[in-house]
């Protein structure tokens, strides 16, 4: 008889498994908290950073944006943590509750200290809890299915994935708001309690949760063996191309936020404030991607088979025109007009279609190419992509710093700078997707001892 005082396997049944309404509430709350925290990160760093006097303490710009994707960088630099956590030692529930609570110390930091000692306490703290559950939370919806009710998992990731989304729409629009109107402690206090929320449903589900052990020596075994080095050395060269996009788009966050600040921000009868322009990411996501299922994807196959590598490099492209207008906008800024925010909605309308076609597409690729044991260490892998794209934003925003902590890259010349590595990130990433030795990996069926390779 088990030791674990949960049940180990799915149930047989042709229904959605009970747990998976505490885990899609969860993902929403926990999505409401970290965009919300996100969404007003700059804005707080360059107008309400205070020092231990109660003094102004403000960032400059550069330096906001150097911060802020040195965050970034970490929350998806601890993925690789989380997946080992789970995967060797605790296994997915109880690494996601632990680290949830981490998340939550996070939120409390920000909302009571609003000094530079309380920023790096917070986002510390939250790039740990965030991080760590990403590669454990997808995995274990997945973890609830058993054969007879998978063919409903895709209807149910179609449920998490609106969550997500609903989440990060409903915060961005809110916790900007909040900042302006009531300050720092409860614009970051909210998010925080949300968090709290999430956690607390987490838990409340945990006798309908399908609580899968962790793999221990095993694990480790099937990591370090030729065939799982082979497919994750093969799946990083992916990734290391896929890093200079995440550095170009996570910047909607931080240099497209501050851009907006000096742009007519009326639109649609409403004076928006520069937060909440992206609000309009996770909307456009929702809109384009059955554009892109139902009808762009079939238009284009009449000609060319849509592949994941030739969907990743077109997103490569279309990132360059994006920042190509984002540039436009900061010239006319520079001229000393003031261009409409539609502009600016116009550039994440392009950005967004180049998400769909690399970040939704690198999600599938990573699943098919890695070896079943082994996808929650190539999705922390996919994860660490994100991280080392912000890690390089970071990196030109501190380097390229006068002595004032003023930003050398000025005007235009900051976003063509991006534009232009992101078509040799381009042009490089062709030939190496021409010539990549895909491999897919099927779950096998049931009777089949092993996994299939293909």
């Amino acid at each position: 008889m088990s030791s674990l005082p949960y049940r180990s396997a799915p149930r047989a049944s042709s229904e959605v498994p009970s747990g998976i309404p505490y885990i899609v509430a969860n993902e929403a709350a926990e999505r409401f908290s970290y965009y919300g925290m996100r969404a007003i990160l700059v804005v707080f760093m360059t107008r309400y950073l205070v020092d231990g006097t109660g003094a102004e303490d403000v960032m400059t710009e550069a330096q906001a944006k150097s911060w802020y994707h040195l965050f970034s960088s970490g929350v998806y630099f601890t993925p690789l943590l989380g997946a080992l956590l789970s995967d060797v030692f605790l296994g997915k529930y109880r690494t996601i509750l632990a680290l949830s609570l981490v998340y939550c110390a996070g939120h409390l930091a920000l909302a009571l200290d609003d000094t530079r000692t309380g920023l790096a306490l917070g986002l510390g703290l939250i790039a740990l809890g965030s991080g760590g559950i990403k590669p454990c939370v997808s995995a274990h919806v997945g973890d609830q299915f058993g054969a007879s009710n998978a063919h409903l998992l895709g209807r149910v990731f179609g449920y998490f994935y609106f969550a997500i989304n609903l989440g990060a729409f409903a915060s961005t629009l809110l916790t900007p708001i909040l900042l302006d109107r009531y300050g720092p402690h409860l614009a970051f206090g909210l998010p925080g309690a949300l968090m709290f929320l999430a956690t607390w449903v987490f838990w409340f589900g945990r006798r309908e949760f399908v609580h899968i052990p962790a793999g221990g020596r095993d694990f480790t075994r099937q990591l370090l063996s030729a065939e799982g080095l082979s497919a994750i050395g093969r799946l990083a060269i992916i990734f290391s191309f896929v890093a200079m996009f995440w550095a170009l788009f996570d910047q909607t966050g931080s240099a497209w936020v501050l851009q907006a600040r000096q742009m007519d921000r009326h639109f649609m009868g409403i004076e928006w404030l520069p937060s909440q322009i992206q609000a309009i990411n996770p909307v456009l996501i929702l809109v384009l991607i059955p554009i892109f299922n139902v009808f762009v994807y079939p238009w284009v196959g009449r000609w060319a088979t849509p592949t994941p590598l030739r969907k990743i490099a077109t997103g490569f492209f279309i990132t360059v025109l994006a920042y190509g207008l984002s540039a436009q906008i900061e010239a006319w800024i520079v001229a000393g007009q003031t261009p409409s925010i539609a502009w600016q909605l116009a550039a994440y309308a392009v950005l967004t279609s180049a998400e769909v076609l690399i970040s939704i597409t690198c999600l599938e690729f990573a699943y098919t190419q890695a070896p079943t044991a082994l996808k929650s260490m190539v999705m922390a892998l996919f994860l660490l992509s994100v991280s080392l794209g912000n890690l390089f934003t970071a990196a030109v925003n501190f380097l390229l710093q006068d002595a004032e902590g003023n930003s050398l890259l000025v005007g235009p010349d900051y976003y063509l700078f991006f534009a232009g590595t992101m078509a040799l990130t381009a042009l490089l990433f062709v030939p190496v997707a021409m010539r990549y030795p895909e491999r897919v990996y099927l779950q096998a069926e049931a009777g089949d001892s092993e996994d299939e390779a293909l």
